[in-house]
C-alpha cells in the first residue's frame, strides 16, 4: 500500500479491529502528506508540538448546510438562516480563541471537581442496578447492558435532563457523533440524518433552557443558563444550546468506548483482570494505560492557519491536518514496548483525552465512570470470557470502539 494512501486504509471499516499496523507504517514519517492533500501527524513528539501551536485551528468543519427539502420557502429562506446561525455558533471543540476560551471558561465554572466527585454514589448505584438486571443470564452484551446506558444516564443527571427523556438522548448522541468522522461529513444521507438529529435536540434544549431559567434546579444546565459574573449572560442562547449538545455527545460517546475498550483489554489480559479484582486500587493506573493502549478517540482533525514546518515536512497554510493520537500513544520513540499492555509502566503521558487548549473537559467524570464500572465488573462477573474476538466494531474510525461486546458468564455475584 502506498504511503499516501495509509490514512484512507485507517478509515476503511475492514481495518477497524486492528489499525495499529497501519499506525506503525504512518509513524515511519511522523508528518505524512496523503493523496487528498491532508497531513497525518502520527509521532508523539510531533503531535505534542502541534497541539500547542497557535497556527493550528479547530475551525475545520465545512459550512453547515441543510439538505434540500423541496419546500421553496424552507430551502431559500428559513434553512439558509438556520444554517448560518449553526455555522457561527459551533460547539467549543470546533472554535478557536478567543471564542473557545470564553466558552470553555463558562463550562469549567460549572463542571467542577466537587460536582463531579459528588456523582460517585450515583454512578455506583447505576452500575449495580444495571448488573443486577443481568442476573440469571449466561451472557451479557457489555455495550447494551452497561457501557451505553451508564454514561447517558450520568450526563443527563449532570445536565438536569428528566430521566424519562434519556432514551431519545442516546439516539441523538449516536447520530451526532458522526460529525467527528471526516469520511461521513460529505455523505448526503448521513448529513440529512445528522441535521435532523441536531434540529431535534436543539429544539429540545431550547425548551429545557427556558424551563431552567424559570425554575433553576441546581444542575449544570441551570448554572450555565443563569447570569454570570457582573450579571451578564455567560454565553448567547445559540452557544448555550451548542454547548449543551456537546456535553451530551462528548460525555456519552467517548465514555462508552472507554469502558468497552477497557473491559475488552482486560478480558484479553485475564491476569490483569484478576489483579484488579484482588486490588481495586489499581483501577486508576489501569485506566490510564487503557487510555494510551486502546483510547476511545483515535484522531481529531485540524487545519493550518499558516505554513508549519515539522519533522522535515512543511504543511502549507489551509491544509487539513489529522492528529493521530492513537498512533502517538504507541510511538516506540516515546514508550518502551508500546504494544504491550502494562498498567505498571512508569510514564503514561498519553493523548487519551487529547491535549492543549482542547483537552477534554469531561476527563474527570469519564475516569470516575470507568473506574467504578471496571471494579464492579471485575468483582461481580463470574468467570467472564469473550464470546467473539475481535468483536464487531462501530463504523467510526475516530471514535473507535466495539459495537457489541458479548461476554459469557457463570452468573452475577
Amino acid at each position: 500500500m502506498p504511503d499516501d494512501a495509509l490514512f484512507a486504509a485507517v478509515t476503511d471499516p475492514a481495518n477497524r479491529a486492528d489499525p495499529y499496523p497501519l499506525y506503525a507504517r504512518l509513524r515511519e514519517r511522523p508528518v505524512a502528506r496523503q493523496r487528498d492533500g491532508s497531513y497525518v501527524v502520527s509521532g508523539h513528539a510531533a503531535i505534542r508540538a502541534l497541539i500547542f501551536d497557535p497556527r493550528l485551528s479547530s475551525e475545520d468543519l465545512p459550512p453547515f448546510r441543510r439538505p434540500p427539502t423541496g419546500n421553496p420557502i424552507r430551502d431559500w429562506i428559513l434553512n439558509p438562516i438556520r444554517s448560518r446561525i449553526a455555522s457561527a455558533h459551533r460547539p467549543l471543540i470546533f472554535r478557536d480563541p478567543p471564542d473557545h476560551d470564553a466558552l470553555r471558561a463558562a463550562v469549567m465554572r460549572e463542571f467542577t471537581i466537587p460536582r463531579v466527585q459528588a456523582l460517585r454514589p450515583r454512578v455506583v448505584r447505576e452500575v449495580d442496578a444495571l448488573l443486577d438486571a443481568c442476573r440469571g443470564r449466561e451472557r451479557i452484551c457489555l455495550v447494551d447492558d452497561l457501557s451505553y446506558p451508564l454514561p447517558v444516564s450520568v450526563i443527563c443527571d449532570l445536565l438536569g435532563v428528566p430521566e424519562s427523556d434519556e432514551p431519545q438522548f442516546q439516539t441523538w448522541a449516536t447520530q451526532l457523533a458522526t460529525a467527528l468522522e471526516p469520511d461521513a461529513r460529505g455523505d448526503v444521507e448521513t448529513r440529512r440524518h445528522t441535521v435532523a438529529a441536531f434540529d431535534a435536540i436543539s429544539d429540545y434544549m431550547r425548551g429545557l433552557i427556558r424551563e431552567k431559567r424559570r425554575c433553576p434546579t441546581g444542575d449544570m444546565l441551570s448554572g450555565l443558563a443563569a447570569p454570570g459574573p457582573g450579571g451578564r449572560k455567560q454565553m448567547s442562547d445559540f452557544d448555550l444550546i451548542a454547548t449543551a449538545i456537546l456535553l451530551l455527545v462528548a460525555g456519552h460517546e467517548t465514555t462508552v468506548n472507554l469502558i468497552t475498550n477497557a473491559m475488552l483489554t482486560l478480558l484479553r489480559h485475564p491476569e490483569e483482570l484478576a489483579r484488579l479484582r484482588a486490588d481495586p486500587e489499581r483501577a486508576p493506573r489501569l485506566i490510564e494505560e487503557v487510555l494510551r493502549f486502546e483510547p476511545p478517540v483515535h484522531f481529531r482533525t485540524r487545519k493550518a492557519l499558516g505554513a508549519i514546518t515539522l519533522a522535515g515536512e512543511t504543511i502549507p497554510k489551509g491544509a487539513p491536518i489529522i492528529l493521530l493520537f492513537a498512533a502517538g500513544n504507541r510511538d516506540p520513540a516515546r514508550f518502551d514496548a508500546p504494544d504491550r499492555f502494562d498498567p505498571d509502566r512508569p510514564d503514561l503521558e498519553h493523548f487519551g483525552f487529547g491535549g492543549g487548549l482542547h483537552y477534554c473537559v469531561g476527563a474527570p467524570l469519564a475516569r470516575i465512570e470507568a473506574e467504578i464500572a471496571l471494579v464492579a465488573l471485575s468483582r461481580r462477573l463470574v468467570a467472564p470470557r469473550l464470546m467473539h474476538d475481535p468483536p464487531p466494531y462501530r463504523p467510526g474510525a475516530s471514535l473507535r470502539g466495539p459495537e457489541q461486546l458479548h461476554i459469557g458468564i457463570d452468573g452475577i455475584a
